[in-house]
């Protein structure tokens, strides 16, 4: 039987993937900083990191959204049949 929320979750585990790589370049521009804080190309990669950072913990928060709905709609139609 195919699993009719598995887009959702599939799009779940990318946005984790991404979120794990995302916090592990954040890191590195903060070590970065660490030896060079004034410089304005690190300080603006390190703003648009945290940006990056917060879109994708917004798909991550919608993609579990959208598997809880779908997962309640195939519970529902369960008990219909």
């Amino acid at each position: 039987m195919n699993d009719p929320c598995q887009l959702f979750k599939s799009h779940y585990k990318k946005a984790k993937e991404t979120l794990d790589i995302l916090e592990e370049q954040k890191y590195q521009i903060e070590l970065d900083l660490e030896s060079n804080p004034i410089s304005a190309d690190l300080n603006k990669k390190l703003r648009e990191m945290n940006l990056d950072i917060k879109i994708t913990v917004n798909e991550l928060e919608h993609a579990i959204y959208s598997i809880k709905k779908c997962e309640i709609n195939q519970v529902a139609l369960l008990k219909q049949s």
